[in-house]
């Protein structure tokens, strides 16, 4: 999956770029919300954790075709942790652990936006993209690592506030979701050895977010 994901990103880029009438670079920092996960297979198999608030940061190449919209390279990365309950007894049953998880989360998105320009100052717009969330988790208490690569979208809307004719201030609210994303498997790496802890539970981020937003004067023809 994430060859071909990688594959359609590097096709639509060609295919923005050779339609494109104007270039621009955007940068992301925000502010994201904790999220629940957690998954119960019985009372002796099962996880329950948060991944925790924090710092979102990225950036963004965005082509912008005429009447179309704009088509975006986005990456974002969030370094957190996830204090988790869990429980991997098998049949008969075993001991609750508790353990704070060191994650890492990548996000690398293909995003169409519709902008909604009413003046040369302020610029509304809504989008909506799909990609691939990559997941590093490691196990402070016996460091192990793993990671795992999901399928993602993400939905978003906010505005561009020109400060001059390439320079604007860009604020957004976004919810980012990875299908599955964070599981026993994940974690705890105890080899299938739990149907419980080998199920999996999708995870959904909602944060606020700043930026800039440069945009590439483009050479007169």
């Amino acid at each position: 999956m994430k060859k071909a994901l990688s594959t359609l990103f590097l096709l639509a880029a060609l295919a923005a770029a050779s339609n494109a009438q104007e270039i621009r670079i955007n940068t992301y920092a925000g502010y994201i919300f904790k999220d629940k996960v957690d998954s119960y297979y019985s009372s002796s198999s099962y996880y329950n954790g948060q991944i925790q608030d924090g710092l979102r940061w990225g950036g963004g190449i965005e082509y912008h075709i005429p009447n179309r919209g704009a088509i975006e390279l986005q990456y974002l990365r969030q370094d957190t942790n996830a204090p988790t309950v869990y429980q991997d007894g098998g049949i008969f049953g075993g001991v609750v652990q508790n353990t704070d998880f060191d994650l890492a989360i990548n996000w690398l998105m293909l995003n169409g936006t519709r902008y909604f320009p009413v003046s040369e100052v302020v610029e509304p717009f809504a989008g909506a993209g799909i990609g691939m969330g990559i997941f590093n988790v490691g196990n402070p208490d016996n460091g192990r690592e793993n990671s795992a690569t999901k399928f993602a979208w993400n939905i978003r809307g906010g505005s561009n506030f020109w400060v001059s004719p390439n320079v604007a201030l860009r604020v957004q609210a976004s919810l980012y979701s990875a299908t599955q994303a964070i599981g026993g498997g994940l974690y705890f790496g105890t080899g299938g050895a739990s149907a419980g802890l080998s199920s999996y539970s999708t995870m959904y981020q909602f944060g606020f977010e700043g930026g800039l937003v440069f945009r590439i004067p483009q050479p007169t023809k």
